[in-house]
């Protein structure tokens, strides 16, 4: 699945897309110049499409271009990273 409708919702703290009516959210808190991200949740009945990935993608790119520092607290969130090194400058 790709070009999915990723939406920021800066107060809520979190991006979210609604796949086949089912919200997948990735979660963070921002505190000074740092974002943490907290949690990612994608519902099972939409799962193992790489929407997690574009989730965390999406997140990413976004601290980068707002010029923040990222404190992976999900476990999926630090894995991808891991996976996905040209992110790792962005850690903190």
């Amino acid at each position: 699945m790709s070009d999915l409708d990723i939406q920021l919702d800066r107060e809520a703290g979190r991006f979210e897309a609604v796949v086949e009516g089912h919200s997948c959210v990735l979660d963070f808190t921002l505190e000074g110049d740092v974002v943490s991200m907290n949690h990612v949740g994608v519902p099972k009945a939409v799962g193992g499409r790489g929407i997690a990935g574009q989730l965390t993608r999406h997140a990413l790119d976004w601290a980068d271009d707002q010029n923040l520092k990222v404190r992976a607290r999900c476990p999926y969130v630090a894995a991808w990273i891991e996976r996905h090194p040209e992110y790792q400058e962005l850690l903190t």
